[in-house]
């Protein structure tokens, strides 16, 4: 297998020996001869052999994949990831973890460790690993903007893209060829080796150590062998993690994504242009509001995938997204769609913003005072907001009114059921409305999840007396966390309890409500 540049690991190999001898040893002396191997051949040529393996990859040998299991929101989705991603996001939080004394119990782990909920860890990592891919969180990124682009166009990019991106800036000063993937355009680790060099420390700052990326193996003429000189190289930076040579030369998408974040994160080895002349309002972070809000449109499955709010809303196509799932009836014959022609296309897609706020108005009778198509396409903050909010309120209650066979859920009847429902537990919280600053505890939340969820809810985490700031959060957090475990589809966050965010706080009830409905069902 390493002949043919597809090393594998030793179990691999016996499981496909014992697979080949038990269908294609006829005479079971353990070896396969010429005559047993034209057999197998002639076999797996024929018309009926070929129909049922294309069945059968339909679904990639290796790959695990989750489907969505929320009724509400997550319903045709999957996840999915391989055993070799399990294996090398294991090998990462082992490397990351070995110092950390709490985790002595644990660490080094194995990749069956995460048999369960693997899925989730691999997500968490890819979401720790792109956290700080964004301008807001690193404004070095701005050294990478095209000459003539605007911030906002940099700002609209995915994480993905940015790394691209970040990876070609280097290229380009290392007079190298740009590559426009993560697989095709690395199997060769020319790229990379380039990369690697251009990051790499170089000693000319205070007490900085130079770090020298020997270049020999660039002219290495096996692929497999080239890949093995560039890890070599990638581990002097402490940047090995994520990838095999084989996983290299394969092109695997997702670990060479993750190899180069890492990279990114361990040694961006970019500076913010001087006398550069931005709106700082721009470079500040999303809010916790405008993060739940994001959050709960992509759960939803929206395309595309909104990276940022408000850019990412400006030819409205999400909000026509969001209307169908509110069964607001939308006329596609109306809307305008990408490609947008450079001369005119920012009108198109306020044509389509103004149809957006028609449909609030007249269809889904949402109060939509002041707001104008151009409102949503500059990005308006206020108003921007204020038709997301209604979507979402609407979206939360519809669920309510499907579990209550029909009946219209308002705020009096969500505060009422989860009276009635603390009442009928012998709790004794309640609340006189999403405003109660009884809420900021997170008790009336804690009680309710107890009710609908017996035993779900540890009593030793909760602090009832004397509470601090702290202690507050700590069960706020933990009403989320739990809330979340039992199958509640919650996108507020702790803040928004402790704050007592009304809007927020009400979708929280209205969540637990749908829980608690549909148990009874």
């Amino acid at each position: 297998f390493k002949e043919a540049s597809l090393p594998l690991p030793g179990y691999k190999v016996r499981e496909i020996v014992e697979k080949i001898l038990t269908f294609a040893d006829n005479n079971k002396d353990g070896k396969i001869n010429f005559e047993e191997f034209v057999s197998v051949m002639q076999e797996l040529k024929s018309k009926e052999i070929c129909k049922s393996f294309r069945k059968s990859i339909n679904k990639k040998e290796g790959i695990t994949a989750i489907g969505g299991t929320s009724a509400i929101s997550s319903e045709g989705t999957q996840h999915s990831y391989s055993e070799e991603e399990k294996v090398a996001f294991v090998h990462w939080i082992n490397k990351a973890l070995e110092e950390d004394p709490d985790c002595k119990h644990i660490i080094p782990m194995d990749a069956n460790d995460l048999t369960v909920g693997g899925e989730c860890v691999c997500l968490l990592l890819y979401f720790g690993l792109f956290a700080d891919i964004e301008l807001s969180r690193n404004e070095a990124l701005i050294a990478l903007l095209n000459e003539g682009e605007e911030l906002e166009q940099l700002m609209k990019l995915s994480p993905e893209e940015l790394l691209l991106r970040w990876v070609n800036y280097h290229l380009a000063n290392a007079g190298w060829q740009k590559i426009s993937n993560f697989s095709q355009d690395i199997k060769d680790s020319r790229a990379y080796f380039h990369l690697l060099n251009q990051i790499a420390p170089k000693g000319d700052r205070g007490d900085e150590r130079a770090i020298p990326i020997d270049m020999t193996g660039f002219g290495e003429r096996n692929d497999l062998k080239r890949a093995e000189y560039m890890l070599q190289e990638a581990d002097k930076l402490g940047c090995k993690q994520f990838v095999t040579p084989a996983d290299v030369v394969s092109g695997n998408p997702k670990l060479n994504l993750a190899f180069v974040a890492n990279l990114f994160n361990t040694y961006p080895s970019l500076h913010k242009p001087d006398n550069t002349d931005f709106d700082s309002h721009l470079l500040e972070g999303e809010s916790k509001e405008e993060r739940t809000f994001r959050n709960w449109m992509n759960s939803l499955g929206v395309n595309p995938y909104i990276n940022h709010l408000y850019s990412d809303l400006a030819d409205a196509l999400v909000y026509f997204q969001l209307y169908e799932m509110i069964r607001v009836p939308v006329q596609w014959s109306h809307v305008n769609k990408p490609p947008y022609p450079a001369l005119g296309g920012n009108m198109k897609k306020i044509e389509n913003c103004n149809y957006a706020v028609e449909l609030g108005k007249e269809k889904a009778k949402f109060s939509l005072v002041g707001i104008a198509g151009q409102d949503l396409n500059e990005g308006n903050t206020t108003l921007t907001l204020a038709l997301v909010w209604q979507l979402m309120r609407r979206y939360t209650l519809n669920v309510l009114s499907d579990l209550g066979e029909g009946e219209k859920v308002n705020d009096e009847i969500i505060i009422k059921w989860v009276n009635q429902t603390l009442a009928s537990a012998n709790k004794k919280t309640s609340i006189s409305s999403f405003k109660d600053s009884t809420i900021s505890t997170s008790l009336p939340v804690l009680d309710l999840i107890d009710a609908i969820a017996p035993n779900a809810v540890r009593q030793e985490m909760i602090k009832r007396e004397d509470l601090s700031s702290q202690d507050k959060m700590n069960n706020a957090k933990y009403a989320i966390s739990v809330a979340r475990k039992i199958g509640a589809r919650i996108y507020a966050l702790p803040d928004d309890l402790v704050e007592v965010n009304p809007k927020m706080v009400m979708t929280v009830f209205a969540c637990l409500m749908g829980k608690g409905l549909n148990r009874l069902k």
